[in-house]
C-alpha cells in the first residue's frame, strides 16, 4: 500500500511542479492545465518507471489475495448444505 501512496504522491507533485513552472512562462486556464498533464505525464512515465512497477506488483498482489479469499467463500458456501 504505501508504494501506491508513494507513486501517487510523486505523481502529483510532478504534476504541481510542471504546473507552476507553466504557470511562470504565462500559460493560463485550460492550457495551462492540458499542458501540465501533458507534460507531467511524460516526465513521470520516465522517472517514475521502477516506482510504477513496485506499485502494480502490489496491485496484483492484492488483486490475487482478494480473489483466492473469494474463490475460498465460493467453495465453502458450495459445500454447505441449503435450507429451503
Amino acid at each position: 500500500m504505501r508504494s501506491v501512496l508513494f507513486y501517487t504522491l510523486a505523481r502529483l507533485a510532478i504534476f504541481a511542479a510542471t504546473a507552476g513552472v507553466l504557470a511562470l512562462f504565462g500559460a493560463r486556464g485550460y492550457l495551462l492545465l492540458l499542458l501540465a498533464l501533458l507534460i507531467s505525464g511524460i516526465v513521470s512515465y520516465v522517472l517514475l518507471s521502477a516506482q510504477r512497477d513496485r506499485m502494480s506488483a502490489t496491485v496484483t498482489r492484492g488483486v490475487r489475495a482478494q480473489r483466492e479469499r473469494f474463490e475460498k467463500s465460493i467453495g465453502k458456501e458450495d459445500g454447505a448444505p441449503r435450507a429451503e
